[in-house]
């Protein structure tokens, strides 16, 4: 399953609308999403929102959608 995860680049500063900023990731489930990210970045998760059918199609399209990989 493909999630977008909405997230502050930095955890130390208060979250700001403006500051946000997302990327894709493949996983089994949100939970597994977020162990990924909290394991592989210092990112502070605002969201984990699943993809399927038109949100994904429609993402595909319109933004600079990268799936993000981490070892």
């Amino acid at each position: 399953m493909i999630y977008k995860v909405l997230y502050q680049d930095n955890k130390k500063n208060s979250p700001q609308r403006e500051k946000t900023l997302s990327l894709y990731i493949e996983a089994t489930s949100p939970v597994e999403a977020r162990r990924i990210i909290e394991t592989n970045t210092p990112y502070n998760i605002e969201l984990i929102q699943l993809l399927e059918g038109n949100h994904l199609e429609y993402e595909k399209e319109n933004t600079d959608f990268k799936l993000v990989e981490f070892e």
